[in-house]
């Protein structure tokens, strides 16, 4: 079973691993990022959109944005992309041209899944398939009565909504609607979810466990994103993966997130920092290659904890970096929002 067309873009079967940039594109975790009036965590969306277009433009294979639903400066300090997800999403399909755009990732339990079904079928659709839908139970116990929500039965609630996606996304017989048993959605009733995803379905990433098992993961998702370790628990959960995989006749790509603070100096040997490494070019290239080697198939580069600028590290990485790393470009499509 091959994934869907803009995740087969992030897993080059054969090839090496692919590199995206999560959003924001600010130094915002830095103590020096943060703006005069302006808590750390919450990023500097000042030319957002085309500090965005530059990764397109330089290469990247994908974007990824954050959602936060409620921003908690008490017990998490971090805003995400500030933006709602979807409505950002939409706007980043028609101010780029190749870049893959993804969530990593949305808090499904606590969206109506009929709504988060139509919300990215449409971001897919005007971006000519170039979407790919990360989805998390969350890890923030607060927003849940907020929104009215056991926080306990959150797994049950990502289980179904992950069944109420494939169905709504699913194109009907003639004469018939979209059936959804959870949500007492018959056939008879003849409603349909427009519109349909421009490749017949979005794929899905499942961020971390999500509060089910890894069999779970790999009975129904297209891939796994995955919380950075070191190279031994890495290596030990790529092959648990990769058995369970093979066992369902299904290769699905595992996806990785890390923070990375790029030293000025290539020679600058690599150290530790949270979720992540500060490193030279030298060092950071070998250590995406064993990533490669272990098997990883794409890796997110979030550079919220840089001490250089933004734009400056997406140049070298572009420059030094994705020649060992490229991506594969998006096919053409007719009749979505692109960049003029």
């Amino acid at each position: 079973m091959t994934s869907p067309s803009a995740l087969r873009r992030l897993d080059r079967e054969g090839g090496p691993l692919t590199i995206g940039i999560d959003l924001p594109l600010d130094n915002d975790l830095t103590p020096h990022g943060g703006a005069a009036n302006r808590t750390n965590g919450v990023p500097d969306l000042t030319g957002h959109a085309e500090k965005a277009a530059l990764a397109d433009r330089l290469g990247f294979a994908a974007l990824w944005v954050r959602d936060v639903p409620l921003y908690d400066p008490v017990r998490f300090g971090d805003a995400g992309t500030v933006f709602e997800t979807f409505t950002h999403l939409g706007h980043l399909a028609a101010t780029t041209r190749d870049v893959v755009l993804g969530t990593a990732a949305v808090v499904l339990p606590l969206r109506a899944p009929l709504l988060t079904a139509k919300a990215a079928a449409t971001v897919d659709a005007l971006s000519g398939g170039r979407f790919v839908l990360g989805v998390a139970s969350g890890d923030r116990p607060v927003e849940y009565p907020m929104f009215g929500l056991d926080f306990d039965r959150r797994g049950a609630a990502f289980r179904d909504a992950v069944l109420t996606l494939r169905s709504a996304w699913a194109t009907p017989p003639a004469g018939q609607g979209v059936a959804v048993p959870s949500l007492d959605l018959s056939e008879q009733l003849q409603l349909d979810v427009l519109p349909k995803p421009a490749g017949g379905t979005v794929p899905i990433v499942v961020a971390g466990r999500a509060q089910q098992t890894v069999e779970w993961v790999a009975d129904h998702a297209d891939g796994w994103f995955n919380y950075p370790r070191d190279l031994a628990g890495l290596a030990a959960q790529m092959g648990q993966w990769r058995r369970l995989t093979l066992e369902r006749g299904r290769r699905l790509p595992y996806l990785m997130p890390m923070m990375l603070d790029l030293s000025e100096d290539p020679r600058t040997r690599a150290t530790p920092i949270f979720h992540g490494i500060r490193a030279g070019r030298h060092e950071l290239l070998d250590h995406l290659h064993r990533l490669d080697e272990l098997g990883v198939s794409h890796l997110s580069l979030s550079l919220r904890c840089s001490t250089r600028p933004v734009e400056e590290v997406l140049h070298e990485l572009a420059e030094t970096v994705l020649p060992d790393f490229p991506s594969q470009p998006a096919a053409p499509a007719l009749g979505h929002a692109t960049a003029g």
